[in-house]
């Protein structure tokens, strides 16, 4: 049975697709419209043909907004794949030792686990000194997420893999079961909306380490390939692309060479 609002929704699916890159398939039709319905509430909305005629035709920059943020996925937490962390720590960071400037980019940082993941890893393998060399950015589409990401403020439950030691040293409780990083881990980080799909992308300068985890699996192939190409042309030559252990992109033919599962390099 076909629901009442059919066109509606298939009309708010191919926005996400085209303008956000995020594709959801037949088989996720009912996860998208149960993050939809959240966004019905807060406007107050009849149903996705409403929805979709304030998203397209009025082009109303709230709902926009709205949308991107209840489609895209922000389900994370401090020290997802630790092995993939682990190799960064070993096989990367070791080589930008001596530099005496470190850009690294969390292409789709959600609200800010992986961004201040990576610096309390290289404030470990390389000393806390060398967090005054190095800058850290977090994009994401969500701007509520962003927000969140710069407040720097997190619960207990985001930080269940978080090691002892480091929860300890880089974090301050603040409230119930909060805990908040610190300022000279905070001080590294920056955090801006962006859409992956508007590229190509806005850097002037280069960046040595990109991480793009956990977002390339939302898109369609074309869109993977085209991201991958735009990440290539703002990393040095040289430089790192660090993926989930669960989006091998060997067979999409993009110039990265694959190092190790989840470790990709742009050649010199």
């Amino acid at each position: 049975m076909i629901a009442s609002d059919h066109v509606g929704f298939e009309e708010i699916r191919n926005w996400l697709s085209t303008r956000c890159g995020i594709v959801y398939a037949e088989s996720k039709g009912e996860l998208l419209r149960q993050r939809l319905s959240r966004v019905l509430r807060s406007f107050n909305l009849v149903d996705l043909d409403q929805l979709a005629a304030g998203l397209i035709r009025d082009e109303n920059q709230a709902v926009q907004l709205a949308v991107m943020h209840a489609a895209s996925t922000n389900h994370t937490f401090f020290f997802r794949e630790p092995e993939v962390l682990n190799k960064f720590a070993t096989q990367i960071l070791p080589g930008l030792a001596d530099r005496s400037q470190v850009r690294i980019w969390s292409a789709a940082a959600s609200t800010g686990d992986e961004a201040y993941s990576v610096a309390m890893l290289a404030a470990e393998t390389l000393g806390p000194a060398f967090l005054k060399r190095m800058a850290i950015l977090g994009t994401d589409i969500s701007a509520p997420v962003v927000e969140r990401a710069e407040l720097g403020v997190y619960a207990r439950r985001q930080l269940a893999q978080t090691p002892p030691d480091m929860l300890r040293k880089h974090f301050k409780p603040t409230g119930i079961d909060q805990f908040r990083v610190n300022d000279d881990i905070r001080a590294c980080c920056t955090f801006r909306r962006m859409n992956l799909k508007a590229r190509p992308y806005p850097f002037s300068k280069p960046f040595q380490v990109v991480f793009c985890r956990n977002i390339l699996y939302y898109f369609d192939k074309s869109d993977q390939i085209n991201t991958l190409k735009a990440i290539h042309a703002v990393t040095e030559p040289g430089g790192w692309l660090v993926t989930s252990v669960t989006e091998p992109i060997r067979d999409l033919g993009t110039a990265w060479r694959p190092v190790s599962t989840g470790i990709y390099r742009r050649g010199e």
